[in-house]
């Protein structure tokens, strides 16, 4: 059962793996097995120090992921350096909060290119690349506003409702060419960027008391989610949001 899961010989580009989420899947895919390459604005010198500490390949790579001209040059070089891609891990993600009255054009276009749009062309790049070789895994990062419409995010909820969408068509276009496609809904995991929340005594209380499992996540709890939708544990799974949220949706 356990070869179910092992990731020994592939190879992972994560984006966003400096910290938080991104970090944590990073680290699990390694310890799973696979070599990872950590794409970013900010470089994952930590996670990459990590995963080396494994035993496995792990490489920086440098992408301004708010534009869709970093896709390409990312894309070529991985594969130039690593020779391959398994496993594409779509996690980079920006967020701007302001009352839907209020919200600006800057602030719509900013978080829609970083959580959308440069999502969709790298899943398109890296799908050219696993088609002609048969095979792949791709998981995009959606949220519990991929379901619900959350306050004060509307550019954000918009990006991750299509995040949830793009995955659904992906996975309809690509699983007879053995691509499997899938995203992980995370619920509030103890991060850097959920830290203002934590620290707000009201809003921190108010959101434990929703969540049925009494504890934020970690993004340890992401970790695992992920390996199961890389592995060939998942091969018959397509199209799928899987809420890791400690019961959040249910309640």
């Amino acid at each position: 059962m356990t070869q179910l899961f092992d990731l020994s010989g592939k190879v992972a580009l994560v984006t966003g793996a400096n910290t938080g989420i991104g970090q944590g899947i990073a680290l699990a895919l390694g310890q799973a097995g696979a070599d990872v390459a950590a794409a970013g604005r900010s470089p994952a010198d930590e996670t990459v120090g990590k995963l080396r500490a494994l035993g496995r390949k792990g490489e920086n790579f440098a992408a301004d992921l708010s534009r869709v001209a970093a896709v390409q040059p990312l894309v070529d070089a991985v594969l130039a350096e690593f020779g391959r891609i398994d496993i594409l891990v779509n996690n980079a993600g920006i967020i701007r909060r302001a009352d839907a009255v209020d919200f600006t054009e800057e602030d719509w276009d900013a978080v829609m290119d970083t959580n959308l749009k440069t999502l969709f062309f790298l899943c398109q790049s890296v799908g050219r690349h696993m088609i002609a070789r048969g095979s792949g895994k791709i998981i995009n990062i959606a949220s519990m506003l991929t379901f619900q419409g959350g306050i004060r995010v509307p550019s954000y909820t918009a990006s991750k409702s299509g995040v949830g969408g793009l995955t659904k068509l992906l996975a309809n276009e690509w699983a007879a060419k053995g691509i499997n496609v899938n995203a992980i809904a995370p619920g509030y995991i103890a991060t850097n960027n959920t830290a203002a929340l934590q620290s707000d005594e009201t809003r921190n209380r108010q959101i434990m008391e929703r969540i049925p499992a009494g504890r934020w996540g970690d993004p340890a709890d992401i970790g695992g989610a992920a390996v199961f939708l890389a592995s060939r544990a998942s091969d018959y799974v397509q199209g799928h949001i899987l809420a890791v949220d400690g019961g959040w949706l249910a309640r």
